[in-house]
């Protein structure tokens, strides 16, 4: 059968125009659908919203050609030091700490501002060949018929495609249009994202510090005095310091922040997004695949999210490009289900691990607090663990598609 379009996505956020690049390169002819006009996020001024990029994300990034365009803008994370304690009293005794010298593959990975990724996505799509970005558009409707599947953008435009993969996020349309339902709670905390400007030198250094309200992130940027923040509270702690001024916001931050790289301010605009854990049961129907938060979106405790979205993302064009090589169509049944064999285990068993850690250093149990902070200590005391840590958190472990291996498919 002739499509339009050998393959449709909705939604063009990261993991979207990721996928495209990476099934135009397996000869694919890909049509990307997003809501934004096309430079709306590429020319916005600096915000602080930045992704902590593994350094598998990199190798995917580097193989698909846009990590060149990105190199310069992003901060090496060198060490990564996660402690327990309250607001106000400093950490625990005892620490987690992890240094990129212990695996030898360079930095343990990288932070990137939005502004920048999205930028150089757009960039790449432009002149990819087999690629077409649709912008101003969305998804209102799709039906599956024998060997298509037809969708209908919101301006009319009906198109037909071989598969249409929703990466379209946790309210994913795709995936109601498709009956697959969603298992998940949530969590009753809400994050508020915030970029500061500090006194000292981050060198590069990364820290988590778990707080009985949530876990706060200080996630360096480029240049050593800026770094982005992710602040977990709970939902109504959230939306009274949210609702702050800017100085008394930086009241209600200094006591969690601390005092280790000197004095802080704004730098950049404040956001908040409600916490929650957001499964997909099936990540494949007839016609349709599942990627990123419209499959399973997690906690952002080890900010894993957009890591676990390019995982789905080389696994799914490496079936599909291997698919193709085999005389198989867009959306063979058979290519569908060893995606769904390779990426829901791992990504419903990392959700699910990230929700623990959550519910256990969000408690502000003595014995849960002894526990966890004597954890810790064995952990750091132990170089093989530690080196493992590094390594999961890293996305060097389990069955690695080529992609994120820095090879073409």
């Amino acid at each position: 059968m002739t499509w339009d379009t050998d393959i449709l996505i909705a939604g063009g956020g990261l993991n979207g125009p990721a996928l495209a690049l990476a099934l135009a390169q397996g000869g694919f002819r890909v049509a990307v659908v997003d809501a934004r006009q096309a430079p709306e996020r590429a020319e916005a001024g600096f915000d602080g919203r930045a992704y902590a990029l593994a350094i598998a994300s990199v190798r995917l990034l580097t193989a698909i050609g846009v990590w060149g365009a990105v190199r310069d803008k992003a901060q090496p994370i060198l060490e990564i030091k996660a402690s327990d304690g309250r607001a106000g009293e400093g950490a625990a005794p005892f620490f987690l700490h992890f240094d990129h010298a212990e695996i030898e593959e360079g930095p343990m990975g990288h932070m990137l501002e939005d502004r920048f990724l999205y930028a150089a996505f757009l960039d790449a799509m432009s002149t990819a060949k087999g690629v077409t970005l649709l912008s101003a558009e969305t998804v209102v409707a799709q039906e599956v018929s024998g060997s298509a599947v037809a969708v209908t953008l919101a301006s009319g435009r009906v198109l037909t495609a071989g598969l249409l993969v929703g990466c379209d996020g946790r309210g994913s349309g795709v995936a109601t249009r498709a009956g697959i339902r969603r298992v998940g709670w949530g969590y009753g905390q809400t994050a508020l994202v915030t970029a500061i400007r500090h006194e000292r030198d981050h060198q590069g250094v990364a820290q988590q510090f778990f707080m009985p309200s949530g876990p706060l992130a200080i996630l360096p940027l480029k240049g050593g005095h800026h770094s982005s923040i992710v602040w977990s509270e709970n939902a109504e702690a959230a939306e009274a310091i949210q609702a702050l001024p800017d100085e008394q916001y930086l009241e209600a931050l200094r006591p969690r922040f601390g005092d280790f790289l000197g004095e802080i301010s704004l730098a950049g605009a404040r956001f908040t997004y409600p916490l929650s854990l957001s499964l997909a049961e099936r990540f494949i129907g007839p016609r349709v695949a599942l990627v990123g938060d419209a499959a399973h979106g997690v906690h952002p405790i080890a900010g894993q999210g957009l890591n676990l979205g390019l995982r789905d993302v080389a696994a799914l064009a490496e079936v599909l490009i291997l698919a193709r090589r085999r005389g198989e169509e867009a959306g063979s049944p058979a290519a569908l289900e060893e995606y769904q064999r390779w990426r829901r285990f791992d990504a419903t068993a990392l959700a699910l691990g990230m929700d623990a850690v959550n519910r256990v250093f969000s408690s502000d149990s003595p014995l849960l607090r002894l526990g966890r902070d004597l954890g810790m200590g064995v952990v750091s005391a132990m170089p093989g663990l530690r080196r493992g840590f590094i390594r999961q958190a890293a996305g060097l472990t389990g069955e690695l598609p080529k992609l994120l291996q820095g090879r073409p498919v």
